[in-house]
């Protein structure tokens, strides 16, 4: 059993191994490498539902950068930034540059494979992550999350500080986020150029 999963109900046989798969960060990661490159390679876009995909993929990597940049690991609630606006920004702006990745290679099978991929993965990710979180900062992360929507903002918020300090460094080194963007433009590129 991971860290991940050890405040959850035991499981035994195939229930636990999909279990242990599901909330294992590395595998959601890889697994949505392996649908960026699947996409890239096997897309074929129909102009101009094509380029619909291509403001999306940017906005995701612009939010992941924004959201990488107000991050203070385990040491400080970050409610800030994206933060201000939806607890899971990082997740926020991959479910957009796959969901744009996916538009751009404009292949049925993408959609398919997508929606089975955010289904499978998503919710265990962010429960486990609001779990973190709140035996982390207790009442502080209550608080805040009880005004502050998983994924998706309900609406403009004039009480909380979207601005808040951003670091570059922070953006720049946090999870190797330049690789992240330029390996995903690069998959955008591949869709249009082969």
């Amino acid at each position: 059993m991971s860290h991940r999963t050890e405040h959850l109900p035991e499981l035994t046989g195939l229930r636990h191994v999909l279990r242990e798969i599901r909330y294992k960060e590395s595998a959601r990661q890889i697994l949505g490498f392996v649908f960026a490159f699947a996409v890239a390679i096997a897309g074929k876009p129909v102009l101009p539902l094509a380029y619909l995909g291509v403001p999306l993929v940017v906005i995701g990597i612009a939010i992941r950068l924004w959201s990488s940049g107000h991050i203070m690991k385990n040491s400080v609630l970050a409610t800030n930034g994206p933060y201000a606006y939806v607890r899971h920004p990082l997740y926020t702006g991959n479910i957009l540059l796959l969901l744009g990745l996916a538009i751009a290679g404009s292949q049925l099978w993408a959609y398919v494979v997508l929606a089975i991929f955010l289904y499978v993965f998503y919710p265990t990710a962010i429960e486990y992550e609001d779990y973190k979180l709140e035996g982390l900062f207790g009442d502080e992360w209550r608080a805040w999350s009880q005004q502050t929507p998983a994924l998706v903002p309900r609406r403009i918020r004039t009480d909380a500080d979207s601005k808040g300090p951003w670091s570059l460094k922070t953006s720049m080194s946090r999870n190797a986020e330049p690789i992240i963007a330029a390996v995903l433009l690069g998959c955008l590129i591949v869709i249009f150029v082969k």
